[in-house]
């Protein structure tokens, strides 16, 4: 707004003095050359000194005002609180961490002394009792099939396909069962 005033006043200017529009080292002279009470905006504010303690207690007067928004109760906890999103990152994050942190075993292995080596791990698996196994395969499987399954959902949404919020709570369920069949035919069958 101030710019189309400015720049209205400059060819105001240039209209009245014709040969000032030719010096292009005037234009910016003219542009600012305007009435310096018509762009002023007067506000009715005014300001007071207060303590500290008296400006706390306005504050907190103040955020107990506030309202909570957007409102807490219009959330669809199932869709936004713990939804298939958040438990790609939190899967994601589990087999990232439990990747580096063998790695880092592995290379600091002989440092150390420990027997990290393949045999050494398949001879203390097989000494696990069969539940044991079987909750491990478990807790190993889950993250890497759900991050898979809802790693191809994403794919998808980057052609831009699905995005109705049926349709996403639906491919929302389809990766949570796809990813428990993967679990438990990783766990029983392998």
């Amino acid at each position: 707004m101030i710019a189309q005033r400015v720049g209205i006043r400059a060819l105001r200017q240039a209209a009245v003095k014709p040969n000032a529009l030719f010096m292009t080292q005037n234009l910016p002279r003219l542009a600012l050359a305007t009435n310096a009470t018509s762009l002023q905006i007067s506000r009715g504010a005014s300001t007071q000194k207060i303590s500290q303690s008296e400006a706390q207690s306005i504050l907190a007067s103040q955020r107990l005002r506030r309202p909570v928004s957007p409102h807490l109760t219009t959330y669809d906890y199932s869709q936004t609180w713990f939804g298939a999103s958040i438990w790609t990152r939190i899967t994601g994050q589990a087999l990232s961490t439990s990747l580096y942190a063998f790695s880092i075993a592995y290379l600091v292995a002989p440092l150390t002394g420990w027997h990290v080596e393949s045999a050494t791990l398949a001879e203390a698996a097989a000494s696990l009792p069969p539940v044991v196994k079987t909750g491990l395969k478990m807790v190993v499987a889950w993250p890497f099939f759900f991050h898979f399954s809802n790693g191809i959902r994403h794919l998808v949404w980057d052609f831009a396909v699905g995005f109705k919020k049926q349709t996403i709570q639906q491919t929302s369920y389809l990766v949570l069962g796809a990813s428990i069949v993967g679990t438990l035919s990783a766990v029983f069958l392998l």
